[in-house]
């Protein structure tokens, strides 16, 4: 359950709460105070009739006082045929002396309450009123504060985002610097027994290879070290890099796994950071290597438009479904039983913030394989 709730969900769940509340208070509130504004209204009919047909002083003062004191609700007077007799608590400015304006504000009063009819003997009258400015208000008042609770709940989001990718980085950048300094002795160890044995057996095939480890291992350390500052992008030929690449994995993965680069007859100049870029290459080709669980192949293809460079790097391992393919990238995520789930989400990093370009998967199927596409920017 826990996974499926998290700091959005419970903002969210709260803020349609205080909506809610909101909406049902003030609609309570506005139901009251209409049917306070309805009681007004007839009590300003009765003062109508009563001064109409009364022949008592002091009903008739009385009532009179009774419509006077009505300073809020608008009003308009009708006789039996509909014709305007008198309105009141109208504002008019602006508006022409011709009863258009008056027609429309009848128009509306009919379409808001039902008229309260006044009995004036042989005659009859009808009130027409609408709400009070105090009524609008308090019905308006649930949006818009809906309105600001989805701006805050907006700008809190950022906010929580951004302060959660920071944190990402500064995680990120202390381990890769932590993890250069850890290296830094034992490759420097390393580095002098193998100086030994290459003065004892200089032409021994096993030197050889293990100083191209080691090389390769100083590589990864310095790859670490860059991670959070920014690097010098070169402009350099990209079949070279990747050709080196493949060279370089193929001898180190399972014989019945075929890497192949598919390189361009022309040169593809591109500006890059070699070691940090050298380092999402590898990354892709040893998830592939590990979706491919020993038997397969992998293929690499370089499409060189005016715009961009895209690279594509093709296995045909187990594939992955849909509902894996958005996750991925996330930082410690992964399928395997052992790893930290970085690699993705720091060869994401190099591609989108320091080369300015992006990395996705491109396609995958379900026993068929995947493909990640890099896009670069000429």
């Amino acid at each position: 359950m826990r996974k499926y709730i998290n700091r959005k969900t419970i903002l969210f769940f709260t803020a349609i709460f205080i909506v809610a509340t909101s909406l049902y208070y003030t609609g309570t509130l506005a139901g009251k105070l209409a049917e306070e504004e309805k009681r007004k209204v007839q009590q300003v009919a009765d003062a109508i009739r009563t001064s109409t047909i009364s022949n008592n002083e002091r009903e008739i003062e009385h009532a009179f006082n009774t419509i006077t004191e009505n300073t809020t609700i608008p009003l308009i007077q009708t006789d039996s045929k509909g014709k305007i007799i008198s309105y009141k608590n109208i504002d008019t400015t602006g508006e022409s002396p011709s009863n258009k304006f008056i027609l429309k504000k009848l128009n509306e009063f009919t379409t808001e309450h039902a008229p309260i009819v006044i009995d004036l003997g042989q005659e009859k009258s009808c009130i027409y009123y609408g709400d009070t400015y105090l009524l609008k208000q308090l019905r308006y008042y649930p949006y818009i504060q809906l309105t600001i609770i989805v701006l805050f709940l907006i700008v809190l989001i950022v906010a929580l985002t951004s302060s959660y990718k920071a944190l990402q980085n500064q995680v990120w950048v202390g381990l890769s610097k932590e993890t250069a300094h850890q290296l830094g002795t034992p490759l420097s160890s390393i580095e002098g027994w193998l100086e030994l044995l290459r003065e004892t057996d200089a032409g021994n095939e096993a030197v050889v290879e293990m100083q191209k480890d080691l090389d390769r291992l100083k590589l990864v350390a310095d790859r670490f070290s860059k991670v959070g500052s920014e690097p010098n992008l070169v402009e350099e030929d990209l079949n070279k890099r990747l050709s080196d690449m493949v060279g370089y994995m193929q001898k180190r993965s399972p014989n019945r796994v075929k890497i192949t680069f598919h390189e361009p007859q022309k040169e593809v100049l591109v500006n890059i950071s070699g070691p940090l870029f050298d380092w999402v290459i590898e990354n892709l080709i040893r998830n592939a290597l590990d979706a491919m669980e020993g038997v397969g192949t992998i293929d690499l293809f370089v499409e060189n438009t005016p715009q961009h460079v895209h690279v594509d790097v093709q296995d045909t391992g187990k594939g992955m479904p849909k509902s894996l393919v958005n996750k991925i990238f996330t930082p410690g995520f992964t399928t395997k039983k052992r790893g930290w789930g970085l690699g993705l989400s720091l060869s994401k990093r190099i591609i989108e913030k320091y080369h300015h370009g992006s990395l996705f998967v491109k396609h995958s199927e379900i026993g068929k394989g995947t493909t990640f596409r890099i896009i670069l920017r000429r």
